[in-house]
């Protein structure tokens, strides 16, 4: 028989037991930045070399970090699942850990595209600086959705989503849309498993909150999830 389609939404909490600072809506500073400086058109227009000297600390973070029991964990599913990681991450710690289906909602670190064609996107590995272009002339900026930006992928996330066989959240409070109405989309029939720290949800049905951290909690997720092995 086919495997069930587990879809995995995560967030920041996942990679930041990896050693990943997140941006904290408490206080809008990000690594001591603050965010609309430097992940918003606005800022970009205002200072590039500080967005993109922000970003190539972030690249740098992320090629230091390494994917944690949460990721190899959800990686490891993919032998009984078919899996399908969600992202709200701009890092490759999912990738890392062997994940082959990942969806980036908020793009990824190691891509860059001109500021003028968002379809114009190239890897980087190491810094982008102020004069690389790409092959429309345009300045090159990193390839991440920033703040007050469209979410280009969130329609192809609701129809994996709306496909989905059982749906779980990890790392992530379902604070921050449009990714965190993703949940709405779910079949209200199947399970969902949701980790710690979320909003109201009483009109969501099947739902089992894990009330541990990604690591911890991704453990106890794969325990859950043997009753809906195929056979």
């Amino acid at each position: 028989m086919a495997q069930k389609k587990l879809v995995v939404l995560t967030g920041a909490g996942i990679s930041a037991e990896s050693g990943l600072k997140t941006f904290r809506d408490s206080d809008g500073l990000w690594e001591g930045y603050n965010v609309e400086e430097v992940a918003t058109p606005r800022g970009w227009r205002k200072d590039p070399k500080l967005v993109l000297d922000f970003y190539n600390m972030r690249r740098q973070n992320v090629a230091d970090a390494h994917p944690n029991a949460a990721h190899y964990g959800l990686a490891a599913l993919e032998k009984d699942f078919d899996v399908h990681i969600i992202t709200q991450n701009i890092d490759d710690l999912h990738e890392r850990a062997g994940s082959s289906k990942v969806l980036h909602l908020h793009g990824e670190i190691f891509k860059m595209r001109s500021e003028k064609n968002e379809s114009l996107v190239y890897d980087i590995r190491n810094d982008i600086q102020i004069g690389d272009r790409g092959g429309d002339g345009a300045q090159l900026r990193p390839d991440i959705v920033w703040f007050e930006e469209a979410v280009p992928m969130i329609e192809p996330a609701m129809r994996l989503t709306g496909s989905a066989d059982i749906f779980a959240v990890i790392g992530t409070s379902l604070a921050a849309y449009p990714a965190a109405g993703l949940i709405n989309y779910t079949p209200h029939q199947i399970p969902k498993f949701i980790d710690k720290k979320i909003p109201y949800t009483s009109s969501l049905r099947d739902i089992v909150a894990i009330e541990k951290p990604a690591t911890a909690g991704v453990k106890e997720l794969t325990v859950l999830l043997a009753k809906y092995r195929e056979d």
